[in-house]
Order: C-alpha cells, then sequence, then structure tokens
C-alpha cells in the first residue's frame, strides 16, 4: 500500500544471470525499486496498523487524512522483499532470494536506501541516520543535532535549537527531510524558508524572527502584569481576570509576535469595556 514504484519490477532476466553466475546476485534490482522517498528493494510492515508501505514518509503521508499516526522508524519488525515477496525479520539480505534490499542498511534505524551518493551516516548521538557523509558533520551537544564542519567552534550554540518547529512553516525541524539554515544567533529554519522569506523582503532579513518575539515578548510582559495587577484589584469578582501573557508556552500554531498581538488586544478590549461598564467579550 502507498506510495510509487520505479519501473523494474519484473527482475527475472537478472535473477536469472545471477543464477549463472554473470552478476552479483546482491545486486539485482539496485536503484530500480522504491517510492518518491528512498530507492530500495523491499517495503516496511507497519508496526502501528500492519499494513505495508515503501517507506515510513509514505506511511505517514497516507494515513495523514484519517486515522492519522506515524511511525517510529526504531520500531519495525517486519519487512517485505519486492523481488520474491518474502516477508521477513528486518535484515539488509533477502532470506529466500539473497538479495540486498537496501545498499545502505541501518539495524538501528531499520532503514534501506540504494543510492548511497547521499553519504548516510548514523549518528548515535542523534539517534537517527543522516546524509551528507559523516566526515563532513560534527554533533554540537547543546544545540541538540549535526552541523557541518564549518560550524565547529564558528556558531552560537542555542539548547536543542534543531529540536524545535521552523519559525516559517512549523515542521519540526530534527528529522526533517530538507536542508536548515543556521542563522548568526544561533536559531534556525528550513533553508527553502529562510530563502523565500529573503525574496519576499527584497533583502537579507536582519534580525531572526524568534530573537524578534523573544524581544517584543520581554518587552510588552512587564506592562502587561502591570494591567493585570491593576484589573484585578478594580473588575468585580463575577468578571473573569485578565489571562496572563505565555512566552514559552504559547500555542503552537501561533507566532509568538502573532499571539502577543492577539493578547493585547484582548487586554485592550478589557479595560475599553471596564471604563464603558458593558459585559466582558471572550478572547479573539
Amino acid at each position: 500500500m502507498g506510495g510509487a514504484q520505479f519501473p523494474g519490477d519484473n527482475d527475472v532476466a537478472e535473477v536469472d544471470a545471477a543464477r549463472d553466475g554473470e552478476v552479483d546476485r546482491r545486486d539485482v534490482g539496485k536503484m530500480k525499486h522504491g517510492c518518491e522517498h528512498y530507492r530500495r528493494r523491499c517495503k516496511i510492515v507497519a508496526p502501528c496498523c500492519n499494513q505495508v508501505f515503501p517507506c515510513r514518509h509514505c506511511h505517514n503521508e497516507a494515513t495523514a487524512s484519517g486515522d492519522r499516526h506515524t511511525i517510529c522508524r526504531q520500531d519495525v519488525e517486519k519487512v517485505v522483499c519486492l523481488l520474491c515477496e518474502t516477508k521477513q525479520p528486518v535484515s539488509q539480505v533477502c532470506i529466500s532470494c539473497g538479495v540486498n534490499m537496501g545498499e545502505y542498511f541501518c539495524d538501528i534505524c531499520k532503514f534501506y536506501d540504494d543510492d548511497t551518493d547521499k553519504g548516510q551516516y548514523h549518528c548515535i548521538d542523534c539517534g537517527i541516520c543522516r546524509v551528507g557523509g559523516k566526515e563532513n558533520f560534527f554533533h554540537c551537544v547543546k544545540c541538540g543535532s549535526c552541523y557541518s564542519v564549518i560550524l565547529r567552534d564558528n556558531h552560537q550554540c542555542v539548547e536543542n535549537s534543531m529540536r524545535q518547529n521552523c519559525p516559517i512553516c512549523y515542521e519540526y525541524l530534527f528529522d526533517s527531510l530538507q536542508g536548515t539554515r543556521v542563522l548568526n544567533c544561533g536559531h534556525t529554519m528550513h533553508l527553502t524558508c529562510f530563502e523565500e522569506m529573503v525574496a519576499h523582503n527584497k533583502s537579507k532579513p536582519r534580525s531572526c524572527l524568534l530573537c524578534i518575539a523573544t524581544r517584543y515578548s520581554f518587552r510588552y510582559l512587564g506592562a502587561l502584569q502591570r494591567l493585570q495587577q491593576g484589573l484585578r484589584g478594580e473588575l468585580s469578582r463575577d468578571w473573569p481576570q485578565v489571562q496572563p501573557l505565555q512566552i514559552v508556552q504559547h500555542p503552537n500554531n501561533i507566532a509568538p509576535c502573532r499571539f502577543i498581538r492577539k493578547q493585547l488586544t484582548f487586554n485592550r478590549l478589557i479595560r475599553q469595556q471596564h471604563i464603558e461598564k458593558k459585559p466582558l467579550t471572550e478572547p479573539i
């Protein structure tokens, strides 16, 4: 179920050639199978729903519109060989036809990929496989992710900066398939999101969105708290109190600056209605 498959489903000729010793059996069907995400010669059996998918991303996309759930890559226990359709425990070589189900194989992530030009490697500290070549990256413990060696001792560390959502598209950065841009301040966002933001602003932005949000958060925090304390003593007891500003735990689907504006608007309405002696409205 799910995902596309590249041409080459019928590898009978190559299998016969392998039997005759003309080609290495493990290379049969290499780079001819897979989905839009990976080239591989097997499908995974989703441990959550017991359905067969080309990869975990195909599974997550297929379930996004219905019973939404995702696969933890380390939980995969069964795969199906695409050449002989044998269902079997996770391993690199098919127990039936003897082909490599993935030229690159990680038994920790249960990950297969025939396209080794990506330079796949497993980072023990990240706990997942990454691309780009192990020699080109190092793991920054404080930032919580692998960064280019160019940034070694040459970037501003921010605690778990990669274990956050992109401030533009809100996709989780740590295991995103998209490239990431590390800003001078240490905050991160998708490279494509950064480029689109630059193109929209017609110039390189002078400030990080997260830094701006933080600055405005602390700028208005004192005023909001003073307003709240003042209104608590003036409003009648049966009126709801002003909601305090949440700096860290603001809603994930609302940008910090937008959240602050909504909070300020609500507080403004409370003050105005208190003056006009009108009933209190709900938050925006």
